[in-house]
């Protein structure tokens, strides 16, 4: 095999620019060979823009059809693991829009069908590709700081105006997003905390449904951790500040890291040393990873088994808020679910008042890092 043949299932803002960049020939080892979408106007759209790529209205036809070797998941959260499992039960490899699901306990039918195809499983986790990310990795797993004592990362620059939330009516709301900025928005922040300082043993947030805008579910939270050594850690991210600040502060008992506005500082020994960000694109990276990985072996940047990890966080997260309480990390799935169900019982349905122009270069340059 010398190309993997790809199909995307959801073709709107991310699923149009995975498609864009596999049909020019940018990711290497990737070709466009089917595209999925339900709704009648995309898909006149795809027929015109993608002349020779065969377009399906059911998924489980395209994943059926023998024309794809792997399957990019771009459609509602909800889905994700639902198309997950029907790919790896047809022998595809499958590539996840984050997050990978809405809840932990619907990765199991997932997981097991993943484990018995032997296919792989990645998602698109784009910010492990940043350099001072995986500088600050790097530096954390050899114990340049020494062993970790407090962390704090704040993510407020998510900003979203009522408009945004509008333009969909799925968006803010738990029956279709499960979630406000810690399931759509700062997943990529989440993976990237735990990446780097681990995964907490305990936790207690507080989200705050419909704080900036008029939505259902939060677009503020806060969340406290504490960790096996006994070190504390903080995130905290919105989507309510128009000046809000991408900062990452990690103490060790020997050293700190700090990133911020584009550079890593490593403060160690008494002295101070700067590292500077360099441009990239992260959906290409893992698009290029993903191929490399079926084609070559190459070790994936984003296997769904650590890509889980963001979900419980966010989980454990709206749990303790909803319980006013602290979280031991190994919650229990089915309560948090049973709390979700509640959520979504509750949910209105709204009508889609104003388009939005998903193609403008103002809306995809929030998919990358943005100091």
């Amino acid at each position: 095999m010398n190309n993997v043949r790809v199909g995307i299932v959801g073709i709107g803002v991310i699923g149009t620019a995975h498609a864009y960049t596999i049909y020019e020939n940018n990711a290497t080892g990737l070709s466009l060979s089917a595209l999925c979408d339900i709704d009648t106007k995309c898909i006149e759209r795809l027929k015109g823009e993608f002349k020779d790529v065969p377009v399906f209205t059911d998924y489980k036809k395209m994943i059926k059809s023998g024309l794809i070797d792997a399957v990019i998941i771009a459609t509602p959260h909800y889905l994700h693991p639902v198309i997950a499992e029907f790919a790896f039960k047809n022998k595809l490899h499958v590539l996840s829009e984050k997050p990978i699901c809405v809840y932990t306990l619907s990765m199991k039918k997932a997981f097991k069908a993943h484990k018995k195809s032997g296919k792989l499983y990645a998602t698109m986790l784009n910010q492990r590709t940043n350099k001072l990310f995986m500088l600050a990795k790097e530096m954390v797993d050899r114990g340049d700081i020494g062993s970790l004592i407090k962390n704090r990362y704040v993510i407020t620059n998510w900003y979203r105006t009522q408009e945004y939330y509008d333009s969909g009516n799925w968006r803010g709301t738990w029956r279709g997003e499960g979630g406000g900025v810690l399931t759509n928005q700062a997943p990529h922040n989440l993976d990237i905390w735990q990446y780097i300082c681990g995964m907490p043993v305990s936790l207690k947030a507080q989200c705050f449904e419909g704080k900036y805008h008029s939505i259902e579910v939060e677009d503020e939270a806060i969340i406290y951790a504490q960790y096996e050594n006994g070190a504390t850690g903080e995130f905290i991210t919105s989507t309510g500040i128009q000046n809000g600040v991408n900062s990452f502060e990690i103490q060790g008992d020997k050293g700190k890291i700090t990133i911020e506005k584009g550079k890593l500082i490593l403060e160690k020994d008494g002295q101070a040393t700067s590292f500077d960000d360099e441009e990239y694109n992260g959906h290409l990276n893992i698009l290029k990873n993903f191929a490399n990985a079926i084609l070559h072996g190459e070790k994936l940047i984003a296997p769904a088994s650590e890509s889980v990890n963001q979900v419980i966080i966010s989980n454990g997260a709206y749990l303790s808020s909803w319980k006013n309480q602290q979280i031991d990390i190994n919650f229990s799935e089915k309560e948090y679910y049973r709390f979700l169900k509640k959520k979504i019982a509750g949910s209105k349905p709204k009508e889609k008042q104003n388009n939005e122009d998903l193609h403008t270069k103002e809306y995809k340059r929030k998919w990358t890092t943005n100091w």
